[in-house]
This record gives C-alpha cells, structure tokens and sequence, in this order.
C-alpha cells in the first residue's frame, strides 16, 4: 500500500464519520421539532375534543362558554375564500402568464419582478395597513367582507404569481415548438398546451395560498374585522369575522371553558387546514398522470 492510498483511505474514514456525526446531529434537531409539535398537538387535542360538539358549529358566539359557537367565523371564513379564490386566480395566474409568455425580457421586467418575490416575503401586518388605507378609507368599504376579501387577496397574490411562474417555467419549450409547427397562435400555444401542463403545480400553488389566507389574523385585525359577531352576513357589505380572530377571542379569555373552545376551533381550523393540503395534493398527483 503507498502512502497515497494510506492518506485516501484516512481521508474517506474521516468524512464517513463527519457524515455520521452530522446526520445524528440533524435527526436529533428534527426530533426535537416532531416533539415539540406533537407535544402541542396533543395538549390542544385533549383540552378541545370534548367541545368538539354540534352547538360549535351550530351557535353564534355568546358570552356564557356553554352557549358559545364560532358558526359566524367558519361562514364568514368561507365567504371570504369564496371572494378570493376567484380574483386571486384570475389576477395571480394572469399575471404570470403575461410575465412568462409575453413581457419582453428587459430591466423593467425584472424590476416587477424582484418586486413580487420581495412582496411575498412581507409581513402580513404590512398588507393590513395597505387594506385599511385603501380599502376602508380611501375606497369607504368600511369593514365589510369585501374589504377583508380584498385585503386577503392582496396578500396571497405575490405567493400565487411565484407558483404559478414556476410551474409554467417548468414546461419544456419543445411542447411550446410543437405548437407552433402546427400552426397555433401564441394564445392558443398558451391555452392548450402551457396551461394543461403546467395546472397541477398552479392548483397546488392556490390552494395552498388560500391555506394561508384563511390562518391569517394581523391584516383582518387592521382593517377592523369584530371579534365578536352573532349574526351571518347577508351581503359582502356587511361586517364580519374569521376563526381565526374567534379563536383569539377566546383565548384572550381567563375562564378554562373558553380556553377549550379555543383548542377546539384551533382543531376545526386545523383540519381545514390539512383537507386543503390533501385536496393540493391530490390535484397534483390526478394532473400529473395525465401529463
């Protein structure tokens, strides 16, 4: 054996056990996350599945914890996603269709941008004051479920315009080629062989934005969403709250039942949660196999 292959093999033993060293290193730091997190899981579990009743869904809140309910924050909640969930994919899918497929490459394409990446990394209290200023003042919407809806479509639009930007990058240009030599238009090559391609990552890309919208509180605070609200809207004029300010509501509260109905609206809002993410899911792998 010569003293270069002594060295290679010391060389090849010393990064074997660095490699060892790190891996237990990032399996214990994961751990302690998983733990952590099912430790907390577990404590809002056993404190709100007793309240896990019919009057939770049934009964507006009310100041006695045995009458109270949050069915004016998951209505409200579900108005609010049924507002943005078609201007935030209009406007979202929109946009990066006309920055992928037809904006000229130049600085002011890139300025826009870097712009939007920037914009999907602000604080969400940031957009509260932008909706409280343009949509409660300047545009006197008041704090109605539209301003609300508008101010959660701004805040999802900068993550929606970035997914759906990936997910028509990914498409290879040769389906666009192919297109083209069968003599179709940029808007029918777009139409008809982008968006089909690329629809699995856009939907995985909304709907996990919409995930985040509905767990927002700070921007629907600013804009002055009530905590406290027993009656339903019956237009998009009206007042309004989500479940996650009636959860705040509620945790703000001294007396354990009310600490209760919080963990179990945390859980109703978490399996909203998980079912959006399994629908993300499952439209991906459904689009995928027809591609």
């Amino acid at each position: 054996m010569t003293i270069f292959e002594d060295a290679n093999r010391k060389q090849i033993a010393k990064r074997r056990r660095i490699d060892w060293v790190l891996r237990i290193l990032f399996l214990f730091a994961t751990s302690i996350g998983v733990l952590a997190l099912m430790a907390l899981l577990t404590d809002i579990v056993m404190d709100g599945l007793s309240r896990l009743q019919p009057e939770l869904f049934n009964n507006f809140p009310s100041r006695r914890a045995t009458q109270a309910g949050m069915k004016s924050a998951i209505v409200g909640t579900l108005y609010m996603l049924a507002i943005m969930l078609p201007l935030s994919f209009t406007l979202g899918v929109g946009a990066a269709i006309y920055l992928e497929e037809y904006a000229k490459k130049n600085r002011l394409t890139r300025i826009i941008q870097l712009n939007i990446s920037t914009l999907a990394g602000v604080p969400s209290i940031v957009y509260g004051i932008l909706g409280l200023t343009i949509f409660v003042r300047m545009m006197h919407l008041d704090r109605s479920l539209l301003s609300g809806a508008f101010t959660m479509t701004l805040l999802v639009l900068p993550i929606i315009i970035v997914s759906a930007q990936e997910a028509i990058r990914a498409v290879p240009k040769s389906r666009r080629d192919a297109s083209f030599a069968l003599g179709a238009t940029k808007w029918q090559t777009v139409a008809r062989s982008v968006l089909p391609s690329s629809i699995s990552g856009i939907l995985t890309g909304v709907i996990l934005a919409m995930s985040r919208a509905i767990g927002e509180t700070a921007p629907l605070v600013m804009i002055g969403a009530l905590t406290f609200v027993a009656f339903l809207p019956d237009s998009p004029m009206d007042s309004f709250t989500v479940m996650p300010i009636q959860i705040y509501n509620w945790v703000s509260r001294p007396q354990e039942a009310f600490q209760e109905l919080a963990a179990a609206g945390i859980i109703v809002l978490l399996a909203m949660l998980l079912l959006m993410n399994f629908s993300a899911i499952m439209l991906r792998n459904k689009y995928n196999k027809h591609i």
